[in-house]
């Protein structure tokens, strides 16, 4: 995928969206305060972070953990950060 499509991937789904506006504003994030923050069960932003870990958006920085794992932006992340903010889509 190209960053265009990237960003129109992120776009098309709610979940994907709000978990890439909650980061923006936080180095680390866990699931659970990105649900708090969203008002989302913790199951649905989970799932948003597995999809953005497929595509290499974001990684796990503690995955020896089973729970209460904290995730962060890739280089790649950040850069689809960028553009979509740049383009005022978040």
């Amino acid at each position: 995928m190209n960053i265009d499509e990237i960003e129109m991937w992120v776009l098309s789904a709610d979940r994907r969206l709000l978990l890439m506006r909650a980061i923006r504003h936080s180095r680390v994030v866990k699931a659970s305060e990105v649900a708090r923050r969203t008002d989302r069960s913790i199951q649905n932003i989970s799932r948003a972070i597995k999809e953005c870990e497929e595509l290499e958006l974001m990684e796990c920085i503690t995955p020896e953990k089973h729970t209460w794992k904290k995730y962060m932006l890739t280089d790649q992340g950040r850069h689809v950060l960028r553009e979509l903010e740049k383009h005022k889509m978040i």
